[in-house]
């Protein structure tokens, strides 16, 4: 059977071949009813774009990639949600990259995606070598930072405000009392563990105390494995009254750790994390987080990358900084 042209699907719809190119490339640009006509003779015809012609004449495809650092954490779930769904509404694909936090693994995602063609990037970097993002531009591909801020005013970012996030959390564990605090934080390459660390730290010097106090233990991943772990070494020694963990999946696993050993939460060992997972809400004990609009990073992001890309003569770069949200619940209650 012959394949069904772009000529086919104008002449069943009663509109131009360059309408329909329209309809597949920019359909904004096309009026409801007409692209909607498009877009039934498409479905009728079973007509299929021929995906590598249509990049090689545009110079980049329908397509965009999203790098983040841990797919298997939630967080990231439901940031790839919101760009999947803003990126399906405008008609792009989503090609979706895990780094595992490694800078080589990210390198190699980078150049699969420049290989493809990909009209921009979102990425939540891995370390702080700008290089790699430059060589991405350098080949034309847009790029915007995602839970990360920028440091340069040409460039789109969303990101969270850490430093707030993790002064918030310690300060919520000084109100409910608590002064001996643990802080148990993933790999201190990430800058989000960092800065929550910090803000931790100004949360004690603001309430007189001395932040070397802060008792801070270093997991390996952000699991709720390696929040296990770093329970075991809470256990060994006398316990804190509190702990903030750098993410829920991490507290996750100090909470198992802590109610197998016979330590009450929060009667015990006061606990809060960070993200608001919606498995929080749901452990054993519900857990208090300090919540991110994942959702929404994922979509104002993709909006912001894809303005960049379709209008780059009038697009204006942004920073945009969201202030997280105290989630209280039973485990510092």
């Amino acid at each position: 059977m012959a394949m069904v042209s772009i000529k086919d699907v104008a002449a069943h719809a009663g509109v131009s071949p360059g309408t329909v190119s329209n309809v597949l490339n920019r359909p904004g640009k096309v009026a409801p009813a007409t692209r909607e006509r498009v877009e039934a003779a498409i479905s009728e015809l079973g007509f299929v774009r021929h995906g590598s012609a249509s990049t090689l004449r545009a110079g980049h495809s329908r397509t965009i990639g999203l790098s983040v650092i841990d797919i298997g954490n939630p967080f990231f779930t439901e940031v790839a949600a919101g760009v999947e769904d803003v990126a399906s509404e405008l008609g792009y694909a989503v090609i979706l990259g895990n780094s595992a936090g490694s800078p080589d693994k990210e390198d190699r995602n980078l150049r699969v995606l420049s290989e493809h063609r990909v009209r921009g990037v979102l990425i939540t970097p891995s370390g702080e070598d700008p290089a790699r993002l430059d060589r991405l531009r350098e080949h034309g591909i847009s790029v915007v930072l995602v839970d990360h801020p920028a440091h340069r005013p040409d460039q789109c970012a969303v990101a969270v405000d850490d430093v707030a996030g993790g002064r918030a959390a310690v300060a919520h564990l000084l109100a409910g009392g608590a002064r001996e605090i643990a802080c148990i934080t993933g790999p201190l390459t990430i800058r989000q563990c960092v800065e929550r660390r910090e803000g931790a730290k100004e949360a004690l010097r603001g309430a007189g105390l001395d932040p070397a106090g802060l008792r801070v233990v270093e997991a390996v991943t952000m699991t709720a494995r390696a929040g296990e772990k770093a329970a075991a070494e809470l256990l060994a020694g006398p316990l804190p009254e509190a702990v903030f963990c750098a993410n829920d999946l991490l507290a996750l696993g100090v909470l198992r750790a802590l109610l197998r050993a016979g330590v009450r939460v929060p009667e015990d060992v006061a606990l809060i994390g960070y993200d608001d997972i919606d498995f929080a809400a749901a452990s054993t004990v519900s857990l208090s987080s300090m919540r991110q609009p994942t959702y929404q990073l994922g979509r104002i992001a993709t909006e912001l990358l894809l303005d960049e890309c379709d209008n780059p003569d009038t697009h204006a770069h942004q920073h945009i900084m969201f202030q997280p949200e105290l989630v209280a619940r039973e485990s510092t209650q």
